[in-house]
């Protein structure tokens, strides 16, 4: 059973600076793929980056590329989303992913374990 957990939202200004972080149990972590996937009120759920069992590669939606950078740890099976000059537009529920069978299809992969989703808030 896979469960992923997030941490590190909140409240920030814009310009301001958060790190999420994704701690994954049930799989072996380095075996699989990550992603960050971001829902805002009223909008659907969009990909904000995804990265390979080994860290590379990694994609990003053109929004956020120079600002996000999504990384990870197989020692600590966790997975971090650190984000600079947050403007806000980046507010939003974000929550991680695990590749598995699902319909969140990026970069080829295929997502299907998602945590409970963390706020992330920036304001103007």
């Amino acid at each position: 059973q896979v469960q992923l957990v997030e941490s590190g939202g909140g409240l920030v200004q814009a310009g301001g600076s958060l790190r999420l972080s994704c701690a994954a149990s049930g799989r072996t972590f380095s075996l699989y793929a990550m992603g960050w996937f971001r829902q805002a009120p009223g909008k659907e759920r969009e990909f904000v980056a995804v990265i390979s069992g080994n860290g590379r590669p990694t994609y990003y939606r053109d929004s956020v590329k120079g600002r996000f950078t999504i990384s990870r740890d197989n020692a600590k099976n966790t997975v971090y989303l650190q984000m600079n000059s947050l403007k806000p537009e980046d507010t939003a529920v974000y929550s991680c992913a695990q590749e598995g069978v699902g319909s969140a299809v990026v970069a080829g992969w295929r997502f299907g374990s998602w945590g409970q989703g963390i706020q992330v808030t920036v304001s103007s």
